[in-house]
């Protein structure tokens, strides 16, 4: 891989901390128009991997809190160019049992309180409509997909990401509403980081991991226990696609 080539950006969150674990790892905190954000930069089997974890220090920012725009804006200003998206998410499709893996293609945005744009209508660009038809960047879900072959763990092609406020779980009457839509798993966190990651031009790709069936698809309740010991028993496979994807690009 060229030195020249730009840093692969990661967002992730619960459960995969441990990617801050870089080879020659530096812990940044920056400033940018919309705030400041934490990130650990280092290199992945030689590759330069820029890390933010959504939550910042200890998980303390619940996901309606987090300053989405600072983030986005901290990978664009560390050079960042391609972000893969890891998001924990509840399984509406019955099809995905715990462990699951989907890399979305879609988007359905049911949050109320958050800042969901750097266009407000009074920088020199004036209104700004975003064209959100491949807010997921095909090439590199492609990308994760073919990683995903290569190390044998399978993956679904496409499904629907319905972000809610958070941070309680999802009514079982919000979850029969997004069967009826069609929606494959439900999450916090991957709106609006999915578009403002368009407006900033970054290519963006996400994969899910499904943890729990969503609410009022079990007879049990949804309980922390139960989905750290899924992120226990799966978080691995996610970074052993992510690893592939790193491998891949040095190789190119």
């Amino acid at each position: 891989m060229s030195k020249d080539a730009a840093p692969i950006g990661i967002i992730a969150g619960t459960g995969f901390y441990s990617l801050a674990s870089l080879e020659g790892a530096k812990t940044h905190t920056v400033d940018t128009p919309y705030g400041q954000a934490q990130y650990t930069s280092g290199s992945w089997h030689g590759v330069d991997v820029v890390f933010l974890t959504r939550h910042g220090a200890g998980h303390s920012v619940p996901p309606h809190l987090v300053n989405y725009r600072a983030n986005i804006m901290a990978l664009k200003q560390a050079g960042v160019e391609d972000v893969i998206a890891i998001n924990v998410v509840g399984g509406v499709d019955p099809a995905l049992v715990p462990g699951s893996l989907v890399c979305i293609d879609d988007f359905l945005d049911f949050t109320k309180c958050r800042v969901i744009t750097f266009h407000d209508g009074s920088g020199p660009e004036g209104v700004v409509h975003t064209d959100v038809l491949d807010a997921y960047n095909p090439a590199l879900r492609k990308e994760i997909l073919a990683a995903a072959a290569e190390v044998s763990q399978p993956i679904q092609d496409g499904g629907v990401y319905a972000c809610f406020e958070g941070p309680r779980f999802e009514s079982p009457a919000e979850i029969r509403m997004c069967s009826m839509l069609g929606v494959a798993v439900v999450g916090m966190t991957g709106v609006p980081e999915v578009t403002l990651a368009l407006e900033a031009k970054l290519r963006y790709a996400a994969i899910s991991l499904v943890v729990n069936p969503a609410a009022g698809l079990s007879d049990e309740p949804i309980t922390l226990d139960e989905l750290n010991a899924v992120l226990a028993a799966s978080s691995k496979n996610v970074l052993e696609i992510v690893e592939r994807i790193i491998l891949n690009r040095k190789a190119a």
